[in-house]
């Protein structure tokens, strides 16, 4: 039986950049209050922190925890009381001076039980660290999956399985693995922990592939949970326990000790180039481009405040305009940028036209076939220099009409998207504006493997555009009704479409798209810069680089 929503009304839909950096500080917070103060207060009696408080005394102090995923779950399992944050919180803080991968179950909600989206964040945490060769900690307090939601979360490629599958591909390249386990981890759960490198539980812990009831039940033993699953047994009879600990204090002081023992790992060849990091010029991004993308803008200007001084070398400035691309540097690293342009432009046309006609208008955040070519280009200009890629993506799509068609649109475009796919440094994309149709996979998209994809509170994530899409779908219920030989009226249509908005206006939101993990983060405009260096800073763990195959590209 489908559950009754319960979620309260969303609030109403920012219109400028102070209402929509507003709501996303307030609806950070909620998430961040994980299961909420009560729960948080049940965690302290038990002598435990919660989940944050963990890492803010992990990562080293005056350094930053760049959260990921904050808004996994967002407005989902309403009828189970929704999931904050997935019930798990990860990012990359810094320990002992190095980058490293923190995944964090919240027990403040529903125990820090796995739900569906908690696997497939834990997931991707994992698969950015494989990516990047970043350490992992692990801080493990879960009471394992949630059962009512068993079938959608332990079977699948991309479900529970998997996250102990990448525990072991991580170890055997040499990654690192810390685990702590600071209260519940049980059933398959147990695993985790076990497959890492080095193992701290603390005192009151609990660490067995049944609990007491569940051993009761299957076999008829009565066991206490000291005895069947607690430190002190781990630690002296079962030898699973390399370090066992009082208290989580003494269990992250261990961590940080030993995070400051491991050698250190080669950078990126890209990375060795590094050079003294020059400021970029100060400039609020909010005021470049609009909230609403209804103000063209010069995406130049947004390039030129991420880059180091400024200083941005353009790739045939002349030609496809409205992609832009070229080398920056930012932090001291190289980097190639390819970003949508969102002025008006007078394209020249070739000689021969139509009499008197010598140009034509060419639209902002369209893909036209000789943009396409360029970026193509200019993406295997990067990998050939080992370069890594920032995508600054605000596609409307791909050019449609005759005379794109007869210019070979299709061929220039699959040109382009063969580059994106097989190219082997670093992407890291940030959404803007709107990522629609197939410009997102031509701007590096979610399905093409960015190392990380960072969205703006202004980003906009479908197959259309939200009046394009309605009115579509609207014409498509209306042929539905007339063949059910009932034509709706004016006022019933004019209903009709408001619903099929709201809905899909819903849908276009970011914190859909970051609920569901299609970008790993939402952050604001002026954050950019800072964001995108510890990306990169976080890239550059990795020193291998595949070699490039395009395979069968268009010309």
């Amino acid at each position: 039986m489908t559950q009754p929503d319960t979620r309260a009304p969303a609030p109403p839909t920012a219109a400028t950049w102070p209402e929509a950096l507003a709501r996303l500080a307030a609806d950070q917070q909620k998430v961040r209050a994980g299961g909420g103060p009560k729960a948080q207060q049940r965690q302290h009696e038990k002598n435990r922190l919660t989940a944050r408080e963990r890492i803010a005394r992990l990562v080293d102090e005056g350094t930053p925890f760049d959260e990921l995923m904050t808004f996994a779950g967002w407005e989902m399992y309403p009828e189970v009381g929704g999931a904050p944050s997935g019930g798990t919180v990860t990012g990359i803080g810094t320990i002992a001076g190095r980058p490293w991968m923190i995944v964090a179950n919240d027990a403040t909600v529903k125990a820090g039980a796995f739900f569906p989206i908690t696997a497939k964040k834990v997931i991707r945490a994992q698969t950015i660290a494989l990516e990047n060769r970043l350490p992992v900690v692990y801080l493990v307090d879960s009471a394992g999956v949630y059962l009512p939601m068993q079938d959608e979360i332990f079977p699948d490629q991309d479900d529970f399985g998997r996250v102990f599958y990448l525990n072991a591909r991580m170890s055997a390249k040499g990654i690192p693995q810390i685990a702590a386990i600071m209260g519940n981890c049980v059933a398959g759960g147990a695993y985790l922990p076990v497959m890492c490198d080095t193992l701290i539980m603390t005192e009151g812990s609990g660490l067995y592939l049944a609990g007491p009831a569940l051993v009761k039940a299957a076999i008829g033993q009565v066991v206490e949970s000291e005895e069947l699953g607690g430190a002190d047994m781990h630690a002296s009879i079962a030898g699973t326990v390399d370090y066992k600990e009082p208290d989580d204090e003494a269990a992250l002081k261990r961590i940080r000790a030993l995070a400051g023992m491991y050698a250190e790992g080669e950078v990126a060849p890209w990375a060795k180039r590094r050079a003294e990091v020059q400021p970029a010029p100060e400039r609020d991004l909010t005021e470049v481009v609009s909230f609403d993308g209804s103000k063209p803008y010069d995406v130049r200007e947004v390039i030129t405040a991420l880059a180091d001084g400024g200083e941005f070398h353009e790739f045939k400035p002349e030609y496809g305009q409205t992609l832009v691309c070229g080398f920056a540097r930012v932090g001291g690293y190289p980097v190639g940028f390819v970003a949508n342009q969102r002025t008006v432009i007078k394209k020249k046309l070739k000689s021969g036209g139509e009499p008197g006609l010598r140009t034509r208008i060419e639209v902002g955040g369209v893909i036209y076939g000789d943009s396409a070519d360029k970026a193509a280009r200019f993406i295997l200009d990067a990998n050939q220099a080992g370069v890594p890629l920032v995508f600054l993506s605000d596609v409307t799509g791909f050019m449609v009409g005759r005379d794109s068609e007869q210019e070979g649109i299709i061929r220039r475009g699959a040109k382009l998207v063969n580059a994106v796919s097989n190219s082997v440094v670093p992407k890291i994309t940030i959404i803007t504006g709107g990522s629609f149709g197939a410009g997102n996979y031509a701007m590096n998209g979610k399905a093409y493997g960015p190392r990380f994809l960072f969205a703006w509170p202004s980003a906009k994530y479908a197959v259309m555009s939200g009046n394009a899409a309605a009115k579509t779908l609207l014409d498509i219920q209306v042929a539905a009704l007339q063949r059910q030989g009932h034509p709706p009226d004016d006022e019933e249509l004019q209903r009709l479409y408001d619903e099929v908005k709201a809905k899909y206006d819903t849908e276009l939101d970011p914190r859909y798209a970051a609920a569901r993990l299609w970008v790993d983060e939402i952050i604001a405009p002026n954050d950019t810069r800072e964001r995108l260096i510890r990306a990169l800073e976080a890239c550059a763990q990795n020193p291998q680089q595949e070699e490039l195959k395009v395979g069968v590209f268009q010309v």
